[in-house]
């Protein structure tokens, strides 16, 4: 990875992990598929309107049911019903042992003895967190975290299946006149290419999103709902939205098609560290020693399964 791409790889962490407060205001005044639903049409308008769409496929469908619909939907209402943010954002962290076994057996990604072992510190950790379920992490919370966790492994891949398809295509159609030119050429194309990917599949998880809410949530969907939600819950939505979701995402969409998954995904490390330190400091949420011990596991696990990070390996585009 470039230089420039570590550092935005840091900051979407940093912009992720500060999201959890964020999504636990804005959970104060909305219901959680509400409030899901509302991030993605927030996200695809007016954008959709401005973007070429990414070819409609199946890949493009995953992306969005699976890091949006899944992760999303199952985060929020784990949160909603008393998850902390500190620990949802270190347990949703397991999405990259998932997605490293995903890469595997769909990409062909390769996997290292050591990942095998780092996984396994890593299941420790959850095991940690399950022998203390309650208080902060209630057990539907704890699987619905599972479940987000799983969606989002399969976003990733088609995130990175649909970008690399459609930078194999820029490439197919350059010109090879000036390399250097066209080399900016293809890294703006594939910014929003990335960009394209997050509004539209934003619009289609908005669709599914929008109809489980008035399934499931009919009762909060009254105009009382929207004038009574408090400034700072419209304020947290607006982060959630324009910073977490188009920033974060669209970056990390563009990451994953310039790198390999497993260089990509192990700075989703220091996602629960920026979110411990946010929670810790507007919510007030308390550290405790099995926490701690928990966070130790299944970080040491994910360093571990990413031990060769930074030490060889070709880019998507070698």
């Amino acid at each position: 990875m470039t230089l420039l791409h570590v550092a935005l790889a840091v900051l979407v962490a940093f912009i992720w992990g500060v999201n959890f407060t964020f999504i636990a205001w804005a959970l104060e005044s909305f219901p959680p598929l509400m409030l899901t639903a509302l991030r993605f049409f927030f996200t695809a308008v007016p954008l959709v309107l401005f973007l070429k769409p990414p070819k409609f496929n199946r890949t493009l469908f995953i992306y969005a049911i699976g890091t949006f619909v899944m992760q999303y939907a199952f985060v929020f209402t784990a949160m909603h019903l008393g998850a902390s943010a500190w620990l949802t954002a270190l347990l949703l962290q397991v999405q990259i042992f998932i997605t490293v076994l995903l890469a595997y057996i769909i990409l062909g990604e390769s996997v290292s003895r050591m990942q095998i072992i780092g996984m396994m510190v890593g299941v420790l950790g959850l095991g940690v967190i399950a022998l203390n379920l309650g208080g902060d992490m209630p057990l539907v919370g704890f699987i619905c975290i599972l479940i987000a966790a799983i969606g989002w492994s399969f976003g990733n891949i088609a995130s990175k299946q649909a970008s690399t398809q459609q930078s194999a295509s820029n490439i197919a159609t350059a010109l090879p006149v000036n390399s250097n030119r066209n080399n900016k050429a293809s890294n703006k194309t594939s910014a929003l290419s990335a960009l394209s990917l997050v509004v539209w599949g934003g619009l289609i998880a908005c669709v599914i999103l929008t109809l489980s809410s008035l399934l499931f949530e009919t009762e909060a969907w009254h105009l009382a709902t929207f004038t009574e939600a408090s400034f700072q819950s419209w304020l947290s939505l607006g982060f959630i939205v324009y910073v977490s979701t188009l920033i974060g995402f669209g970056l990390w969409a563009h990451l994953l098609s310039q790198n390999i998954a497993s260089k990509v995904m192990p700075f989703a490390l220091l996602v629960p560290i920026f979110g411990m330190a946010t929670s810790v400091l507007f919510t007030g949420e308390v550290v405790t020693w099995w926490k701690m011990l928990a966070m130790m596991l299944i970080l040491s696990g994910l360093i571990l399964a990413n031990v060769k990070m930074g030490l060889g390996g070709k880019s998507a585009h070698a």
